[in-house]
């Protein structure tokens, strides 16, 4: 049984938001060291508002970028939900090709259908570790 879709769409939104919370690039994370030390706060008391670390974490964020798979889209990330909660062990031609769209959209790849079993479960361990990293 689905839940209802007003409970779906408000775990989605947690799940997003905790994906966009996490750092893009090394700018965000000293960002948010400076911030959790207190370091920001005695810069800002010291340089005024306008200190320039706005600035230099977008550089930092352009120059040294992490690799970081797209954002699930509400529907992949219910599909991913409701395939994962049956702890499946095989996977028919047509999950597959779901599975598939959703793993090259998000990773940005170019995988195939295979009968290879390991490389199935590379694609969907991988999805499963995208989808737990944010969960609840």
């Amino acid at each position: 049984m689905k839940p209802p879709k007003d409970k779906r769409t408000k775990e989605y939104k947690e799940w997003k938001a905790n994906y966009d919370k996490q750092s893009k690039g090394l700018g965000d994370t000293i960002a948010k060291i400076t911030k959790a030390t207190g370091i920001a706060k005695a810069v800002k008391f010291i340089a005024g508002e306008d200190c320039g670390c706005s600035e230099r974490q977008i550089a930092l964020n352009k120059a040294f970028r992490y690799k970081r798979p797209k954002c699930l889209l509400e529907s992949e990330y219910v599909y991913l939900r409701e395939w994962f909660a049956k702890n499946r062990t095989r996977v028919n031609p047509s999950e597959q090709k779901q599975l598939l769209k959703i793993y090259n959209r998000v990773f940005n790849d170019k995988k195939v259908m295979t009968s290879c079993g390991s490389c199935i479960r590379t694609i969907t361990n991988e999805l499963n570790s995208l989808y737990k990293t944010y969960g609840n």
